[in-house]
């Protein structure tokens, strides 16, 4: 079976960045599947590459490697890394892209070569890296074995007298609101509030509602979501990430 490397950006596809890491990754490794998580996260948003990831990765088979580079501090002295667990293995910055991994993943912080270009190490450092995994190449000679990545993890929901109480922490491109709140932590009934705005009961999804009417219910990610049929939950209410959610 081909060997399989995901990648996840924050480069767009109207410039040549993702192309010349893709190029590098076909070179690297003959027979390679490359598989596109997105490349449209938002210039710079660390938090927002590590919810896709954290609720995509397991939907690819064992012996997967992720290459996932936001990074806005290319260039500076934070680290890059490798990881291993759960039979999957990361390559990205040491940026709190990788927060989501469990306490018992490997890491390991992967050398800068000497030739790297210090604006681009997703194709001089971390395509490299994971074209060597990809091969077959054990964590532990890629780098230092370290046990302090920075973490820096999505918030969680807190219970207020009897309340749920979470935050919006993805908004995606249609403008859905996705919460940080369990479906099966609010309880039947329960009236879901977004900044102060009530939304209503949860539902099944946006065709229990009318064109243009807020809608709650669970999303695919398993948590709280917040939608407008056919518009944009976002632009409705003026709010997004960090925005208080009740339920």
């Amino acid at each position: 079976m081909a060997t399989l490397i995901t990648l996840l950006t924050d480069f767009g596809t109207a410039d040549s960045y993702v192309g010349e890491v893709k190029g590098v990754l076909l070179s690297q490794v003959h027979g390679v599947v490359l598989a596109d998580i997105t490349h449209q996260v938002p210039p710079g948003d660390v938090r927002a590459a590590q919810y896709i990831l954290s609720r995509v990765w397991q939907r690819f088979p064992q012996g997967t490697v992720h290459l996932a580079v936001v990074d806005p501090g290319v260039g500076t002295n934070r680290r890059a890394l490798a990881a291993q667990t759960a039979g999957h293995f990361f390559v990205a910055p040491d940026n709190g892209l990788l927060s989501f991994l469990s306490p018992e993943a490997h890491f390991v912080s992967l050398p800068v070569p000497p030739a790297a270009a210090p604006t681009f190490h997703a194709r001089d450092l971390f395509a490299p890296a994971a074209g060597q995994l990809a091969l077959g190449a054990s964590l532990s000679h890629m780098g230092q074995p370290i046990t302090d990545p920075y973490r820096s993890p999505l918030p969680a929901p807190r219970e207020d007298g009897g309340v749920m109480v979470g935050e919006v922490i993805y908004v995606d491109r249609f403008g859905t609101l996705i919460s940080n709140i369990p479906g099966d932590a609010v309880e039947p009934g329960v009236r879901i509030k977004v900044a102060g705005t009530e939304i209503g009961t949860l539902a099944r999804s946006f065709g229990d509602v009318k064109r243009g009417v807020l809608v709650a219910f669970v999303g695919s990610g398993g948590t709280v979501e917040i939608a407008v049929r056919d518009g944009s939950a976002a632009r409705l209410l003026g709010v997004g990430v960090g925005a208080e959610v009740r339920a």
